[in-house]
């Protein structure tokens, strides 16, 4: 009977022994259950974080890819096909700055080849930026303080050497309107000799070449340019008065502004450039349009577009400021069949556009450009040129 009653103990306690281990293998199993549940919870919590983040610090590349992309498939300005026998190799040093940009354009929307050089002191990217990628085209950031030997290269190959100019060879004319045989008359020491004396002696360097290696020459002296892209504080009249009138400043004019000068739109002077790089012309040209201007008057026909309040301030007057300039453009007319068409107020107002934008860009990447006053005694007073 003893026997079994502890058997039947023995039994009971056998099934609550099982019975206590599947419960506390049950409640393992859920703890770790609601363990896992709960990590994955963290785990997918977290996850979801990390890719809200990752999505915020990627978000600013898939833009800057997808204006890549936008880039790498913009369409360029139109260009003309040219046969491999029409089609120019053509270098421009300086090529990003304002003049030579313009040049840049015109030669690539012709179909040529164009290699810019250029160190972007005046110069900037953004000139030539619609070009970058294109096959035709290549810049390469290159100071001529380490010199290219163009001359050489020009030699090498056979190619014609075109010399940008400037009516600054002629000084402060005794002859109006100026020809391509005055011989000028400048003063070699003044503060504005280093660049007057600097184009009249390139102008010498390059017909010496053609004489002694025979590499065809061609230069231009280009008279007063403006339009789109020129630098904001080059210190040249255009660029000061629009500037001035824009923000709202005095209108420096030095001495009495009776001196007068002749402006050409920049398109009017590319065109005559690319005429005499293609011409048999030897010898020196004249670009630059006729219509002669005084300096007062410019600054009130400025003011007037620009509809600006701002007041006319007369300053003391530049040493060595040429008194009348004014090109004469006969030569360019019958060998070129070239004159410029531009009206003056038309280019005026295109370039004031431009300043406008450009002042706009400059305001949201907080820099503000003011003009430069025209030096008095040390180096080139550049108001008026």
């Amino acid at each position: 009977m003893m026997k079994r009653i502890i058997w039947v103990i023995s039994g009971l306690n056998r099934r609550m022994m099982k019975l206590l281990v599947a419960l506390a293998l049950i409640a393992y199993i859920a703890s770790v259950w609601g363990t896992y549940t709960n990590m994955r919870s963290i785990q997918e919590h977290g996850e979801m974080k990390i890719e809200e983040r990752i999505d915020e610090a990627v978000a600013p590349l898939r833009e800057k890819i997808r204006d890549l992309e936008l880039s790498f498939s913009q369409k360029y300005p139109p260009v003309k096909f040219l046969s491999e026998k029409d089609r120019k190799r053509i270098l421009i040093t300086g090529g990003a700055g304002f003049v030579g940009s313009h040049l840049t354009d015109k030669l690539m929307m012709d179909g040529h080849e164009v290699t810019v050089v250029d160190n972007f002191f005046t110069g900037r990217k953004r000139n030539v930026e619609h070009w970058i990628g294109h096959e035709n085209f290549e810049l390469i950031n290159h100071d001529v303080v380490e010199p290219l030997y163009i001359e050489g290269l020009a030699k090498r190959v056979g190619a014609r050497l075109l010399l940008a100019s400037t009516s600054e060879v002629y000084g402060d004319p005794e002859v109006h309107p100026q020809n391509e045989e005055y011989w000028g008359h400048v003063n070699p020491i003044g503060p504005r000799a280093c660049y007057d004396e600097g184009k009249r002696v390139a102008e010498t360097m390059c017909y010496a070449y053609m004489k002694q290696e025979g590499v065809e020459v061609r230069v231009a002296r280009i008279f007063n340019t403006f339009g789109s892209r020129m630098h904001m504080n080059d210190g040249r009249v255009v660029s000061n008065f629009i500037l001035q009138a824009l923000q709202g400043e005095p209108l420096t004019v030095y001495g009495s502004g009776s001196q007068t000068r002749a402006f050409q739109y920049v398109s009017d002077l590319v065109n005559g450039l690319v005429s005499l790089m293609n011409s048999n012309i030897s010898s020196p040209v004249n670009l630059g349009n006729p219509e002669e201007h005084t300096i007062l008057e410019f600054a009130e026909l400025i003011r007037s577009l620009v509809v600006s309040r701002s007041q006319i301030q007369f300053l003391p007057e530049a040493q060595d400021d040429p008194r009348r300039r004014r090109p004469d453009i006969r030569k360019a007319k019958m060998m070129l069949g070239w004159e410029p068409v531009v009206p003056l107020e038309e280019g005026l107002n295109k370039t004031i556009q431009y300043f406008s934008r450009e002042l706009e860009h400059q305001a949201n990447n907080q820099y503000i450009p003011k003009p430069k006053a025209a030096r008095q005694k040390k180096g080139r007073p550049r108001q008026h040129n």
